[in-house]
């Protein structure tokens, strides 16, 4: 069963962090984000997090203008703190900029295979479709 979503507002950025079904973890990023929301979202993806089963974390930032350094090494940091606790990482990029930052975390963090990037939406929505 779905869980309801939980919205974060910040005056430059949203992240909408939900659980469509038990195994995905829906993050949903739009606006530039400058760290306003601190480590709200960290807290609220650990809420999913734990129990039997690792769920997969889709992360959609197609509406993403931006994230500050900053922001990117937090969300780095997060990802290889707490790799063990997800089964795989995916994110959807909307633009070169987030797309270079995504293999920036990707190489920084030593996800290897277990972080894909998407540069078209059709195929992430598969896999998302798939995993759920």
């Amino acid at each position: 069963m779905p869980i309801e979503p939980t919205r974060l507002r910040a005056v430059h950025a949203a992240i909408t962090i939900g659980r469509p079904s038990p195994r995905v973890v829906l993050v949903t990023i739009t606006g530039q984000d400058t760290g306003e929301l601190g480590d709200a979202p960290f807290r609220e993806i650990e809420k999913h997090l734990g129990g039997s089963e690792r769920p997969e974390i889709f992360v959609d930032a197609r509406a993403t203008l931006g994230a500050s350094v900053d922001v990117s090494a937090a969300w780095a940091s997060w990802l290889m703190d707490n790799k063990a606790r997800y089964a795989r990482l995916s994110i959807l990029t909307g633009s070169r900029f987030i797309e270079l930052t995504a293999s920036f975390v990707q190489r920084f963090t030593a996800l290897g295979d277990q972080m894909r990037i998407y540069t078209e939406p059709a195929a992430f929505e598969a896999a998302l479709r798939e995993c759920g």
